[in-house]
């Protein structure tokens, strides 16, 4: 009788286990982490002014700076800033080659959480020599729930759960880019993932990590193919010069346009050519 009790008493203890490892760890349910454009471009409740009439100066070619918006602090996933930077150079890679740009630079996090507003933003970009800014801002969900393919194996070291544990993030980025001058977005692209991976419970926590650092990942690449479409649009508009005003600085030609040295040698060259004749 004895042993039937023990035995009712050990499946009992099992079932519970099985349907709460997750909860009774602390593993399961919802978790998120965020950086808010708006938030950090107009804190302390203030509000966006209206930009429609105002036409942004650009002076060309450009110097660009990349960024990260920085999150709020507290949360219990945090992308590492060496990951961050790897991201960025992502990103820098659509900008490089552009003829209107000069020099693309990735911004240290340390320097955006320094200060908050345009007016961080203004003396990250006099620091820099910037005269427009990519924010990359991000929201990620990721959830840790028990999934029916639960099983317990009792093993000379104890019980060990195998594949029990969905881990689940899905991830939005949205990079705007504004003229520092003039405080105006010129365009925007967004990027989103949903990356799913099953685990164990003694895993749960690496698998979960490394499951939210892909979404990112993915959420980036997607995103600066968007963006490489806006940059394009963003090049005509230059050329139409509609919503911009644009000059140049000395010596730049810009848009595949002849620039003095080439003129000088076509100059020479004609020059020897009728020596000759």
């Amino acid at each position: 009788m004895k042993t039937m009790i023990s035995k009712a008493c050990l499946f009992a203890v099992i079932a519970l286990f099985l349907t709460s490892c997750a909860s009774y760890f602390g593993l399961e349910g919802r978790r998120g982490v965020s950086s808010s454009l708006v938030d950090y471009l107009y804190p302390d409740g203030q509000v966006p002014p209206k930009h429609d009439e105002t036409t942004p100066h650009l002076r060309l070619p450009l110097t660009v700076g990349l960024a990260f918006v920085p999150s709020e602090k507290g949360t219990s996933f945090s992308l590492p800033e060496s990951k961050k930077t790897q991201l960025l150079e992502v990103v820098k890679q659509k900008f490089v080659g552009l003829d209107y740009v000069k020099e693309i630079t990735i911004v240290p996090e340390t320097y955006m959480r320094s200060s908050k507003g345009f007016e961080g933003v203004g003396q990250i970009a006099r620091l820099y020599g910037l005269d427009i800014v990519a924010l990359v801002s991000y929201d990620q969900v990721a959830v840790t729930s028990e999934t029916k393919s639960s099983v317990l194996y009792w093993t000379i070291v104890g019980a060990y759960f195998i594949k029990g544990n969905q881990n689940q993030a899905t991830t939005f980025v949205d990079t705007a880019v504004f003229d520092v001058n003039s405080r105006k977005m010129l365009f925007r692209a967004p990027g989103v993932s949903d990356v799913q991976q099953s685990s164990s419970l003694v895993e749960v926590d690496q698998v979960n990590r490394g499951v939210r650092e892909k979404g990112f990942e993915l959420a980036v690449a997607d995103m600066t193919n968007n963006l490489a479409v806006e940059l394009d649009r963003f090049k005509e508009k230059i050329k139409e010069d509609k919503s911009v005003q644009i000059t140049h600085s000395q010596g730049y030609g810009g848009g595949g346009g002849i620039q003095w040295p080439f003129l000088l040698i076509l100059a020479g060259l004609a020059i020897l050519r009728i020596t000759k004749g």
